[in-house]
């Protein structure tokens, strides 16, 4: 009776005693947009990785990284593009369900990939019909902003609802991107924004080229990171800008600057899995590592040597040995096996296979189950 009672008298509790209120972050935990700001304030970098697949996925997870990045890069590192541009959003729906099976504690942030701030043409006629009726050019492009802002949400609600991200990420800073970043907030899903060097504007900027080295486009980057702060992204991305246009911004926002390629004076690094490891180079630096990127270990020099010992082995017969032919079937089953082979005319297959159960070599157990 009194915890039936104690229970319809909890919706006069406060809410914060109902709850518990909020509790310390465990690195055990899934890492929120609470906690990345409590690193920020106490002046602690924050971690950053992209990765692509499950495998990887797992490994950022279990060196406690803080947020995973599935990032449109994979149209190069994985799919072999020269460019960011040819990925589409039902790929990277692909990488980032792959990653969010894998990792179960950083926050995982998805890339809106090239073209998905595009309405379709006959969206975008209906409402400059709809203008035109009205006004001229400035609600032109207001409906024209719309549209964009529109689709910017249907993909972000993509990203969360069959990606299992927690955030997204969006590239410029142009009035359409801004809006779209402010339209994505408002719809309840967490922004992260990206200037300096934003790959899907190549066509733009002339190729992979580093930002923020004149004082106009210095003034630019900063003024654009501010814009996107005012959108409400929770963070911004600064790419391949001079340290102090970096340190500016950085100084500048309330909110943590990610770097990669910007100088040590952001409030936190990224880089990407497959660069960090040594494990192969993106194809527009088929020569030479970004100069940015920094190598911990170089996985492809051992991949590669693992592959050649594989070749190597196969080709003499090396391999697999009899530790790694684990499978038996009794002798009096082979014997049975035989006779079924000769009374089917298959008599070369069962010299071969009475060959091979005379030669084979017994150590260790069978599978008990049955599995591999």
């Amino acid at each position: 009776m009194l915890r039936r009672l104690a229970r319809r008298l909890m919706s006069n509790v406060p809410e914060s005693t109902v709850y518990g209120g909020p509790k310390p972050q465990s690195p055990a935990h899934r890492v929120t947009l609470t906690h990345l700001r409590q690193k920020h304030r106490r002046g602690q970098p924050i971690t950053v990785v992209t990765a692509y697949d499950y495998p990887s996925a797992v490994h950022v997870d279990s060196a406690g990284i803080d947020v995973l990045l599935v990032g449109d890069s994979a149209a190069m590192v994985v799919h072999g593009h020269d460019t960011t541009l040819p990925i589409t959003l039902d790929d990277m729906l692909l990488h980032c369900r792959a990653v969010a099976r894998g990792a179960s504690r950083p926050l995982l942030v998805g890339d809106l990939p090239f073209g998905s701030y595009e309405s379709s043409a006959s969206q975008v006629r209906l409402l400059l019909k709809k203008a035109l009726l009205f006004a001229g050019k400035v609600l032109i492009l207001t409906f024209s902003i719309r549209v964009l802002a529109w689709q910017a949400v249907d993909s972000a609600v993509r990203m969360l609802k069959e990606g299992g991200m927690d955030a997204i990420k969006l590239e410029g800073g142009a009035p359409s991107r801004i809006s779209a970043a402010k339209a994505i907030v408002e719809a309840g899903i967490a922004v992260m924004g990206h200037v300096g060097l934003t790959p899907q504007a190549i066509s733009i900027l002339g190729g992979f080229r580093p930002q923020g080295k004149t004082v106009a486009s210095a003034v630019k980057v900063v003024e654009t990171a501010l814009a996107l702060q005012d959108a409400g992204c929770f963070s911004v991305v600064l790419e391949c800008v001079p340290a102090p246009v970096a340190a500016a911004a950085t100084s500048a926002l309330d909110i943590p600057t990610i770097g990669i390629g910007a100088g040590p004076f952001c409030s936190g690094q990224v880089l990407v899995y497959h660069d960090l490891l040594g494990m192969l180079q993106h194809p527009h630096h088929a020569k030479v590592t970004p100069k940015f990127c920094k190598k911990y270990a170089q996985v492809g020099d051992v991949i590669n040597k693992a592959l050649t010992e594989y070749k190597e082995e196969v080709e003499t017969r090396s391999f697999p040995s009899a530790a790694y032919t684990p499978y038996r079937i009794s002798e009096a089953d082979v014997e049975s096996f035989l006779k079924e082979l000769e009374n089917r005319g298959l008599n070369e297959a069962a010299s071969a296979a009475a060959a091979a159960a005379e030669n084979e070599v017994m150590t260790g157990k069978p599978s008990a189950d049955g599995n591999c």
